[in-house]
């Protein structure tokens, strides 16, 4: 017995640590919202937004072959079914023509019948048609312009005196602060959700390839895309575009387009009809760990590659430089510089600064464009499709896993076999039928085995998952 005391007290000696609290010296006054008659309410900051929200719902017409289960023609929202854990079955059938509805949100930017939305809402649509918040007439909307790399379209109706959204700047958001997401979930009409701005600057979820999203927890559910979500004054913060959930339902994390964005995007569609984009040519990274103790700047984008004949080689830029700042945007990270280089134009001139061996340095030069049939593509394989090999660099600059082989497909051409098909640009091709797919000789010998009468499996990595296309 006497041992075993002795043990408890040296264990006790040996765990008699202290730590000192901060705890708070004032007692908290609990306050009834409804005290003196008075109703908490926010309906004074959404009354004038709401005006601004409308109902977009668009028909297409595709093939029995390709259509979805039925279950994805009541979840008909694009993204929605990308957060499933599997692949829903496809419908055997002959070759018939179907036309399928879907439906969305849209946010009036302009008195003269301007809309902006989502890509995916209104992309291949053959109709578009728009409900205004409160009135029954229907009005048959017009594609403006599109953007899918950052999922961002506008349409027009002939209307005016509309009610145009309000824009405030993203850039001055703050985690915390409170938000009304607003739109037509599900086609039940018009509803508000609210919740905070959970998170700030969100890229690499796997949704475009120009990302900056803000998180939030209002809810986000089918058929919100392309509603707005707006602060507590009512005024645009952001393009509602998806949520992150493993069942279909919401998990408290939805994703918004920043208002900045919107707007940069929508003036240039509207003005122009598309997005001519500059390429700089780099491959990026962050400075992290013990690579930061090799540079004097710690924030910026760490070039780690360059390709040739790009805007960066013919500047002179090299592996190991950093740059910190393109004319007056500070670079603290790669996705400053990818989603600042995204919002140039080709043609327009740019000054760079950056660090090399301790030295702080400049470059003024002209942003080239992204060469649209890269040296190695292909665009006799599949119609419509400009297909190229999928190596290491390219993995790299990508952000592409690096378990992942196949076949990138550069572009898509409208009104071709591959659109029609399902393709989108930045799928990666991996497998056809039983055949799995490295390179573009893969693809070609076994696009010469299928049965040429009989559809034929395509699969695709798109978003982190395996996809199941069929091209005739």
């Amino acid at each position: 017995m006497k041992k075993i005391f002795l043990s408890l007290s040296l264990a006790s000696a040996l765990f008699a640590a202290s730590i000192n609290f901060n705890e708070s010296t004032t007692t908290a006054n609990r306050v009834n919202p409804a005290a003196g008659n008075a109703v908490l309410s926010y309906h004074d900051s959404i009354k004038d937004a709401k005006k601004s929200v409308v109902n977009i719902s668009t028909s297409k017409t595709i093939t029995r072959a390709n259509r979805p289960s039925p279950l994805d023609d009541f979840f008909n929202d694009p993204y929605f079914k990308q957060f499933f854990d599997f692949d829903f079955p496809q419908r055997k059938g002959k070759n018939d023509k179907e036309v399928v509805s879907s439906l969305g949100s849209g946010v009036i930017i302009s008195k003269d019948g301007y809309i902006v939305t989502n890509n995916h809402v209104v992309d291949d649509a053959d109709t578009i048609t728009v409900n205004l918040p409160g009135s029954d007439t229907e009005y048959k909307a017009k594609l403006i312009g599109k953007d899918p790399k950052t999922d961002l379209a506008v349409i027009k109706i002939e209307a005016n005196n509309l009610s145009a959204i309000t824009f405030t700047n993203s850039d001055d958001l703050m985690e915390g602060d409170v938000v009304f997401a607003l739109g037509n979930p599900f086609g039940v009409g018009f509803s508000v959700t609210s919740g905070i701005i959970s998170a700030l600057n969100k890229d690499n979820i796997g949704l475009n390839q120009y990302e900056n999203f803000i998180q939030t927890d209002a809810s986000i559910n089918p058929g919100n895309s392309g509603g707005a979500l707006v602060d507590s004054r009512g005024y645009l913060v952001g393009i509602n575009s998806a949520i992150l959930s493993r069942g279909g339902g919401n998990n408290g994390i939805g994703f918004a387009i920043p208002s900045n964005m919107v707007k940069d995007i929508a003036k240039k569609l509207i003005e122009k009809g598309k997005i001519d984009r500059g390429f700089l040519g780099v491959t990026i990274s962050a400075l992290q760990g013990d690579t930061k103790k090799a540079y004097k700047n710690q924030e910026g984008a760490l070039i780690t590659d360059v390709q040739k004949g790009s805007s960066a080689d013919e500047a002179g830029l090299k592996r190991g430089d950093l740059v910190t700042k393109v004319n007056d945007k500070i670079i603290k990270s790669p996705i400053d510089l990818k989603n600042y280089i995204g919002t140039l134009e080709i043609g327009q001139k740019i000054s760079l600064s950056y660090e090399r061996d301790g030295e702080n340095k400049q470059a003024s030069f002209i942003l080239k464009g992204e060469k649209e049939n890269p040296k190695g593509a292909q665009s006799d394989l599949i119609d419509g499709l400009s297909l190229r090999n999928l190596d290491p660099r390219l993995k790299d600059r990508l952000q592409i896993p690096k378990d992942v082989n196949g076949v990138l497909v550069d572009s898509v051409k409208e009104k071709s076999k591959g659109k029609n098909s399902g393709f989108q640009e930045g799928d990666i091709i991996i497998g056809v039928g039983q055949s799995e797919i490295k390179n573009l000789k893969d693809l070609e010998q076994a696009l010469k085995q299928v049965n040429k009468k009989e559809f034929t499996k395509v699969w695709v990595y798109r978003n982190g998952f395996a996809t199941l296309l069929v091209l005739k």
